[in-house]
């Protein structure tokens, strides 16, 4: 079986093979979004396939929508060009449950699909036909939250971003570049109104959105090279920014589940690997839970998405939503099990909830420590989403991630995921920070894991992080066995309230943290005992 249209008209047999199939008429659907586009999404990734392509499939399937959505790739065209259309815009979903089956489900909703080059003429014009339609509701965006950032580490413009600001919107370069010059197409073109919905997993995703095309608006009008309603037009609210809160873990591509794949008779399950390093596959495999809340301000309509089991709410919740998943419910844990899942060895965070102390670990912090300070947003019962997180989630066994992967870019992380805890119980009345135990304990296996060596004593990668180069050095003179106190060596660390976010020594957590480092650098085997002495034993 090859994904491919003239493929699927063979339906007995994909469906003898276990696969779904649309059950609608694509190519009146591509018609339909041809002459009458309502949703155009930028970013082709897994989550994008894995979840917002699938939830149109369903309001396809069920008869509460006629168009599809057209994916547009404004960072790796490579994506689009060798591994979308080849397969005529059709991907494989595939769910792994934990009770060990799979649903594989052939998504056939995305029914176009253009690279955001500004330098090819074809595909960006097609863009900008597309946002001069008045029936386009909603352009959503799954880029990462780098692909909202105009400037580098040091505050300045990035030479795209800097360019762009300069040239205005005819041919853009930088990503937000080419999304303000499409507005720009649409503000031309009677000022229609349109959603810019970011999907991606960052804290008030819509403002980071809203900041970047009005940056590009306020200095093409100051340079003049747009008209000042332009300006006026980004932030009338005719062009509105929702916050969503979106949850679906999407690993890359398993070898595991291709074989499953292969087992059944489907032939694409070789990935496509782009010159820019986009590993890429036909196919995307997540977990079955799945959580989508969005501000619900949408000014020219929007698809019926709450039929697919979208939650939309008012901006509030939204946010309450967001922290209670980021802050409390879910993240931190990660966290907690990317860290000491390093430092023991462990490449699958399901292994590690297999292990009695990290179980343990992970449900204190949730329970006991986060849970008490969650504002419950009234449509997700926090304990119900927590419980869910640690006894479906978290332990599927057939969910190829990673605790490698988590741990990329967690000094980014730590202020969001265990600072707003701290401030939160420093605030109140009716606790102390005097009761937290394993979020100190998790600060300080983090410096641990800066070290480099395992609780072996082996040296292992440290994964991908922006302040590596500044944090190394902390803990580089360290070696195991050494004696404490190390109070003074890691002040330089634990001072720094931007990672942290929160000042560990006012709020009486540094010297826990730096003893409990102390206890986990104590030789080889340090790390297991320090989680015994301070978790329990099974």
């Amino acid at each position: 079986m090859k994904l491919n249209e003239k493929a699927l008209k063979d339906r007995a047999v994909w469906e003898a093979g276990g696969f779904i199939l649309p059950a609608f008429d694509r190519e009146r659907v591509k018609e339909e979004t041809r002459d009458n586009p309502e949703w155009v999404h930028f970013g082709c990734g897994n989550l994008f396939r894995a979840f917002p392509a699938v939830l149109q499939q369903r309001l396809l399937d069920e008869g509460w929508a006629k168009t599809g959505i057209i994916v547009a790739e404004g960072y790796d065209y490579e994506i689009v060009e060798n591994a979308v259309r080849p397969q005529d815009n059709l991907c494989l979903a595939v769910t792994l449950k934990p009770d060990g089956t799979i649903e594989k489900r052939v998504v056939a909703s995305i029914v176009e699909s253009l690279t955001a080059d500004s330098g090819n003429t074809a595909d960006f014009g097609r863009l900008k036909e597309i946002f001069r339609s008045r029936s386009l509701q909603m352009a959503s965006f799954t880029i990462t939250e780098k692909g909202y950032g105009l400037t580098d580490g040091k505050g300045e413009l990035l030479p795209d971003v800097r360019a762009d600001f300069a040239a205005g919107p005819v041919a853009p370069r930088s990503y937000m570049g080419k999304v303000a010059a499409l507005c720009y197409e649409r503000y031309l073109n009677g000022r229609l109104p349109l959603a810019l919905v970011s999907m991606d997993n960052c804290s008030h995703n819509g403002t980071r959105l809203y900041e970047a095309v009005s940056a590009f608006a306020r200095a093409w009008v100051e340079k003049g090279l747009a008209e000042e309603e332009f300006e006026a037009y980004i932030r009338s609210g005719a062009v509105s920014f929702p916050w969503t809160m979106i949850d679906k873990i999407t690993p890359r591509p398993d070898e595991s589940v291709k074989q499953m794949l292969t087992d059944a008779g489907f032939e694409d399950v070789e990935p496509v690997v782009t010159s820019k390093n986009t590993y890429v596959a036909p196919f995307v495999n997540a977990e079955e839970p799945e959580y989508l809340v969005i501000e619900d301000a949408f000014p020219n309509g929007r698809p019926p998405l709450e039929k697919a089991g979208v939650m939309f709410a008012d901006r509030e919740t939204v946010d309450r939503v967001e922290k209670m998943k980021v802050c409390t419910c879910l993240n931190p844990l990660h966290t907690a099990l990317a860290v000491f899942g390093c430092l023991l060895g462990y490449t699958r965070i399901y292994q590690e909830m297999e292990d009695p102390q990290l179980k343990k670990l992970v449900e204190i912090v949730g329970y006991r420590e986060g849970l008490p300070v969650v504002t419950d947003p009234g449509i997700i019962r926090p304990a119900d989403f927590l419980k869910e997180v640690l006894e479906v989630r978290m332990p599927n066994p057939f969910m190829p991630d990673a605790p490698q992967r988590i741990a990329c870019d967690t000094s980014q992380k730590l202020a969001v995921r265990f600072g707003k805890t701290i401030n939160a119980y420093q605030d109140r009345a009716d606790l102390s920070t005097e009761d937290l135990q394993m979020i100190p304990l998790v600060l300080a296996g983090w410096c641990r894991y800066l070290m480099g060596v395992d609780d072996e004593g082996m040296e292992f990668r440290l994964s991908p992080d922006p302040m590596l180069a500044e944090l190394r050095p902390v803990v580089q003179g360290i070696r195991l066995g050494d004696q404490g106190p190390f109070d003074e060596a890691l002040k330089p660390l634990l001072s720094n309230r931007k990672i942290f976010g929160a000042d560990l020594y006012a709020d009486g957590l540094a010297g826990r943290v730096a003893r409990y480092f102390g206890e986990l650098a104590a030789g080889p085997g340090a790390v297991r005992k320090t989680l015994k002495r301070h978790v329990g034993e099974p």
